[in-house]
């Protein structure tokens, strides 16, 4: 075998090896084919990283992770939500003990928002008054909605249409008297 016969081999093989490493397109079939350099290379949708991530995403969806955070809400002259230890949910304009919210998801897009300083959960009612439960419920349960202006806001899971919001002099409004399209409604989680 000549050197360049052997050169010629040797950079098929390498364009062969690059050729299988290449990132697949995301396509949504069940089976992917590749064509590399005259080889034909099928994969399953069925293998074992794709069962693992159905695994994961059935129920144990980020259920441990829990972000410290305040919820800001850039209405008036810009508050952050607080819990009381007597149980009331208001804005403050300056950072303080009552501000800082532990947000832990409970089922995919649905969180808690706990007061760590009150030990409260912020828990809405049927009539769409905020107030602080000292025990886990259904009524404690939000949807956190990503919004286009990198906001969110937080839907009752339990009473569907009712939101989170603050007025402008920073009382809690009521759940079924906001929209998601309200700035009242819209908090930036911050650190």
């Amino acid at each position: 075998m000549s050197s360049s016969s052997s050169k010629l081999l040797s950079l098929l093989y390498g364009i062969l090896l690059c050729s299988c490493f290449a990132p697949l397109p995301a396509t949504s079939s069940t089976r992917q084919t590749l064509q590399g350099a005259g080889s034909l290379v099928q994969t399953s949708s069925s293998s074992s990283w794709d069962t693992s991530e159905a695994a994961v995403t059935e129920g144990e969806y980020l259920l441990e992770i829990k972000r410290l955070r305040r919820l800001y809400c850039n209405v008036g002259i810009g508050f952050h939500i607080q819990v009381l230890p007597n149980g009331r949910i208001t804005g403050v304009h300056s950072e303080n003990r009552y501000t800082l919210l532990e947000i832990s998801p409970v089922e995919r897009g649905v969180v808690t928002l706990f007061g760590v300083r009150s030990g409260l959960f912020i828990a809405m009612s049927i009539k769409g008054k905020l107030y602080g439960s000292g025990h886990y419920n259904d009524e404690c349960k939000f949807k956190e909605n990503f919004l286009a202006n990198n906001y969110n806001a937080y839907e009752s899971a339990a009473y569907p249409g009712m939101y989170i919001g603050l007025s402008k002099t920073g009382k809690a409004k009521r759940g079924n008297r906001v929209t998601p399209t309200m700035t009242m409604t819209h908090f930036l989680p911050r650190i």
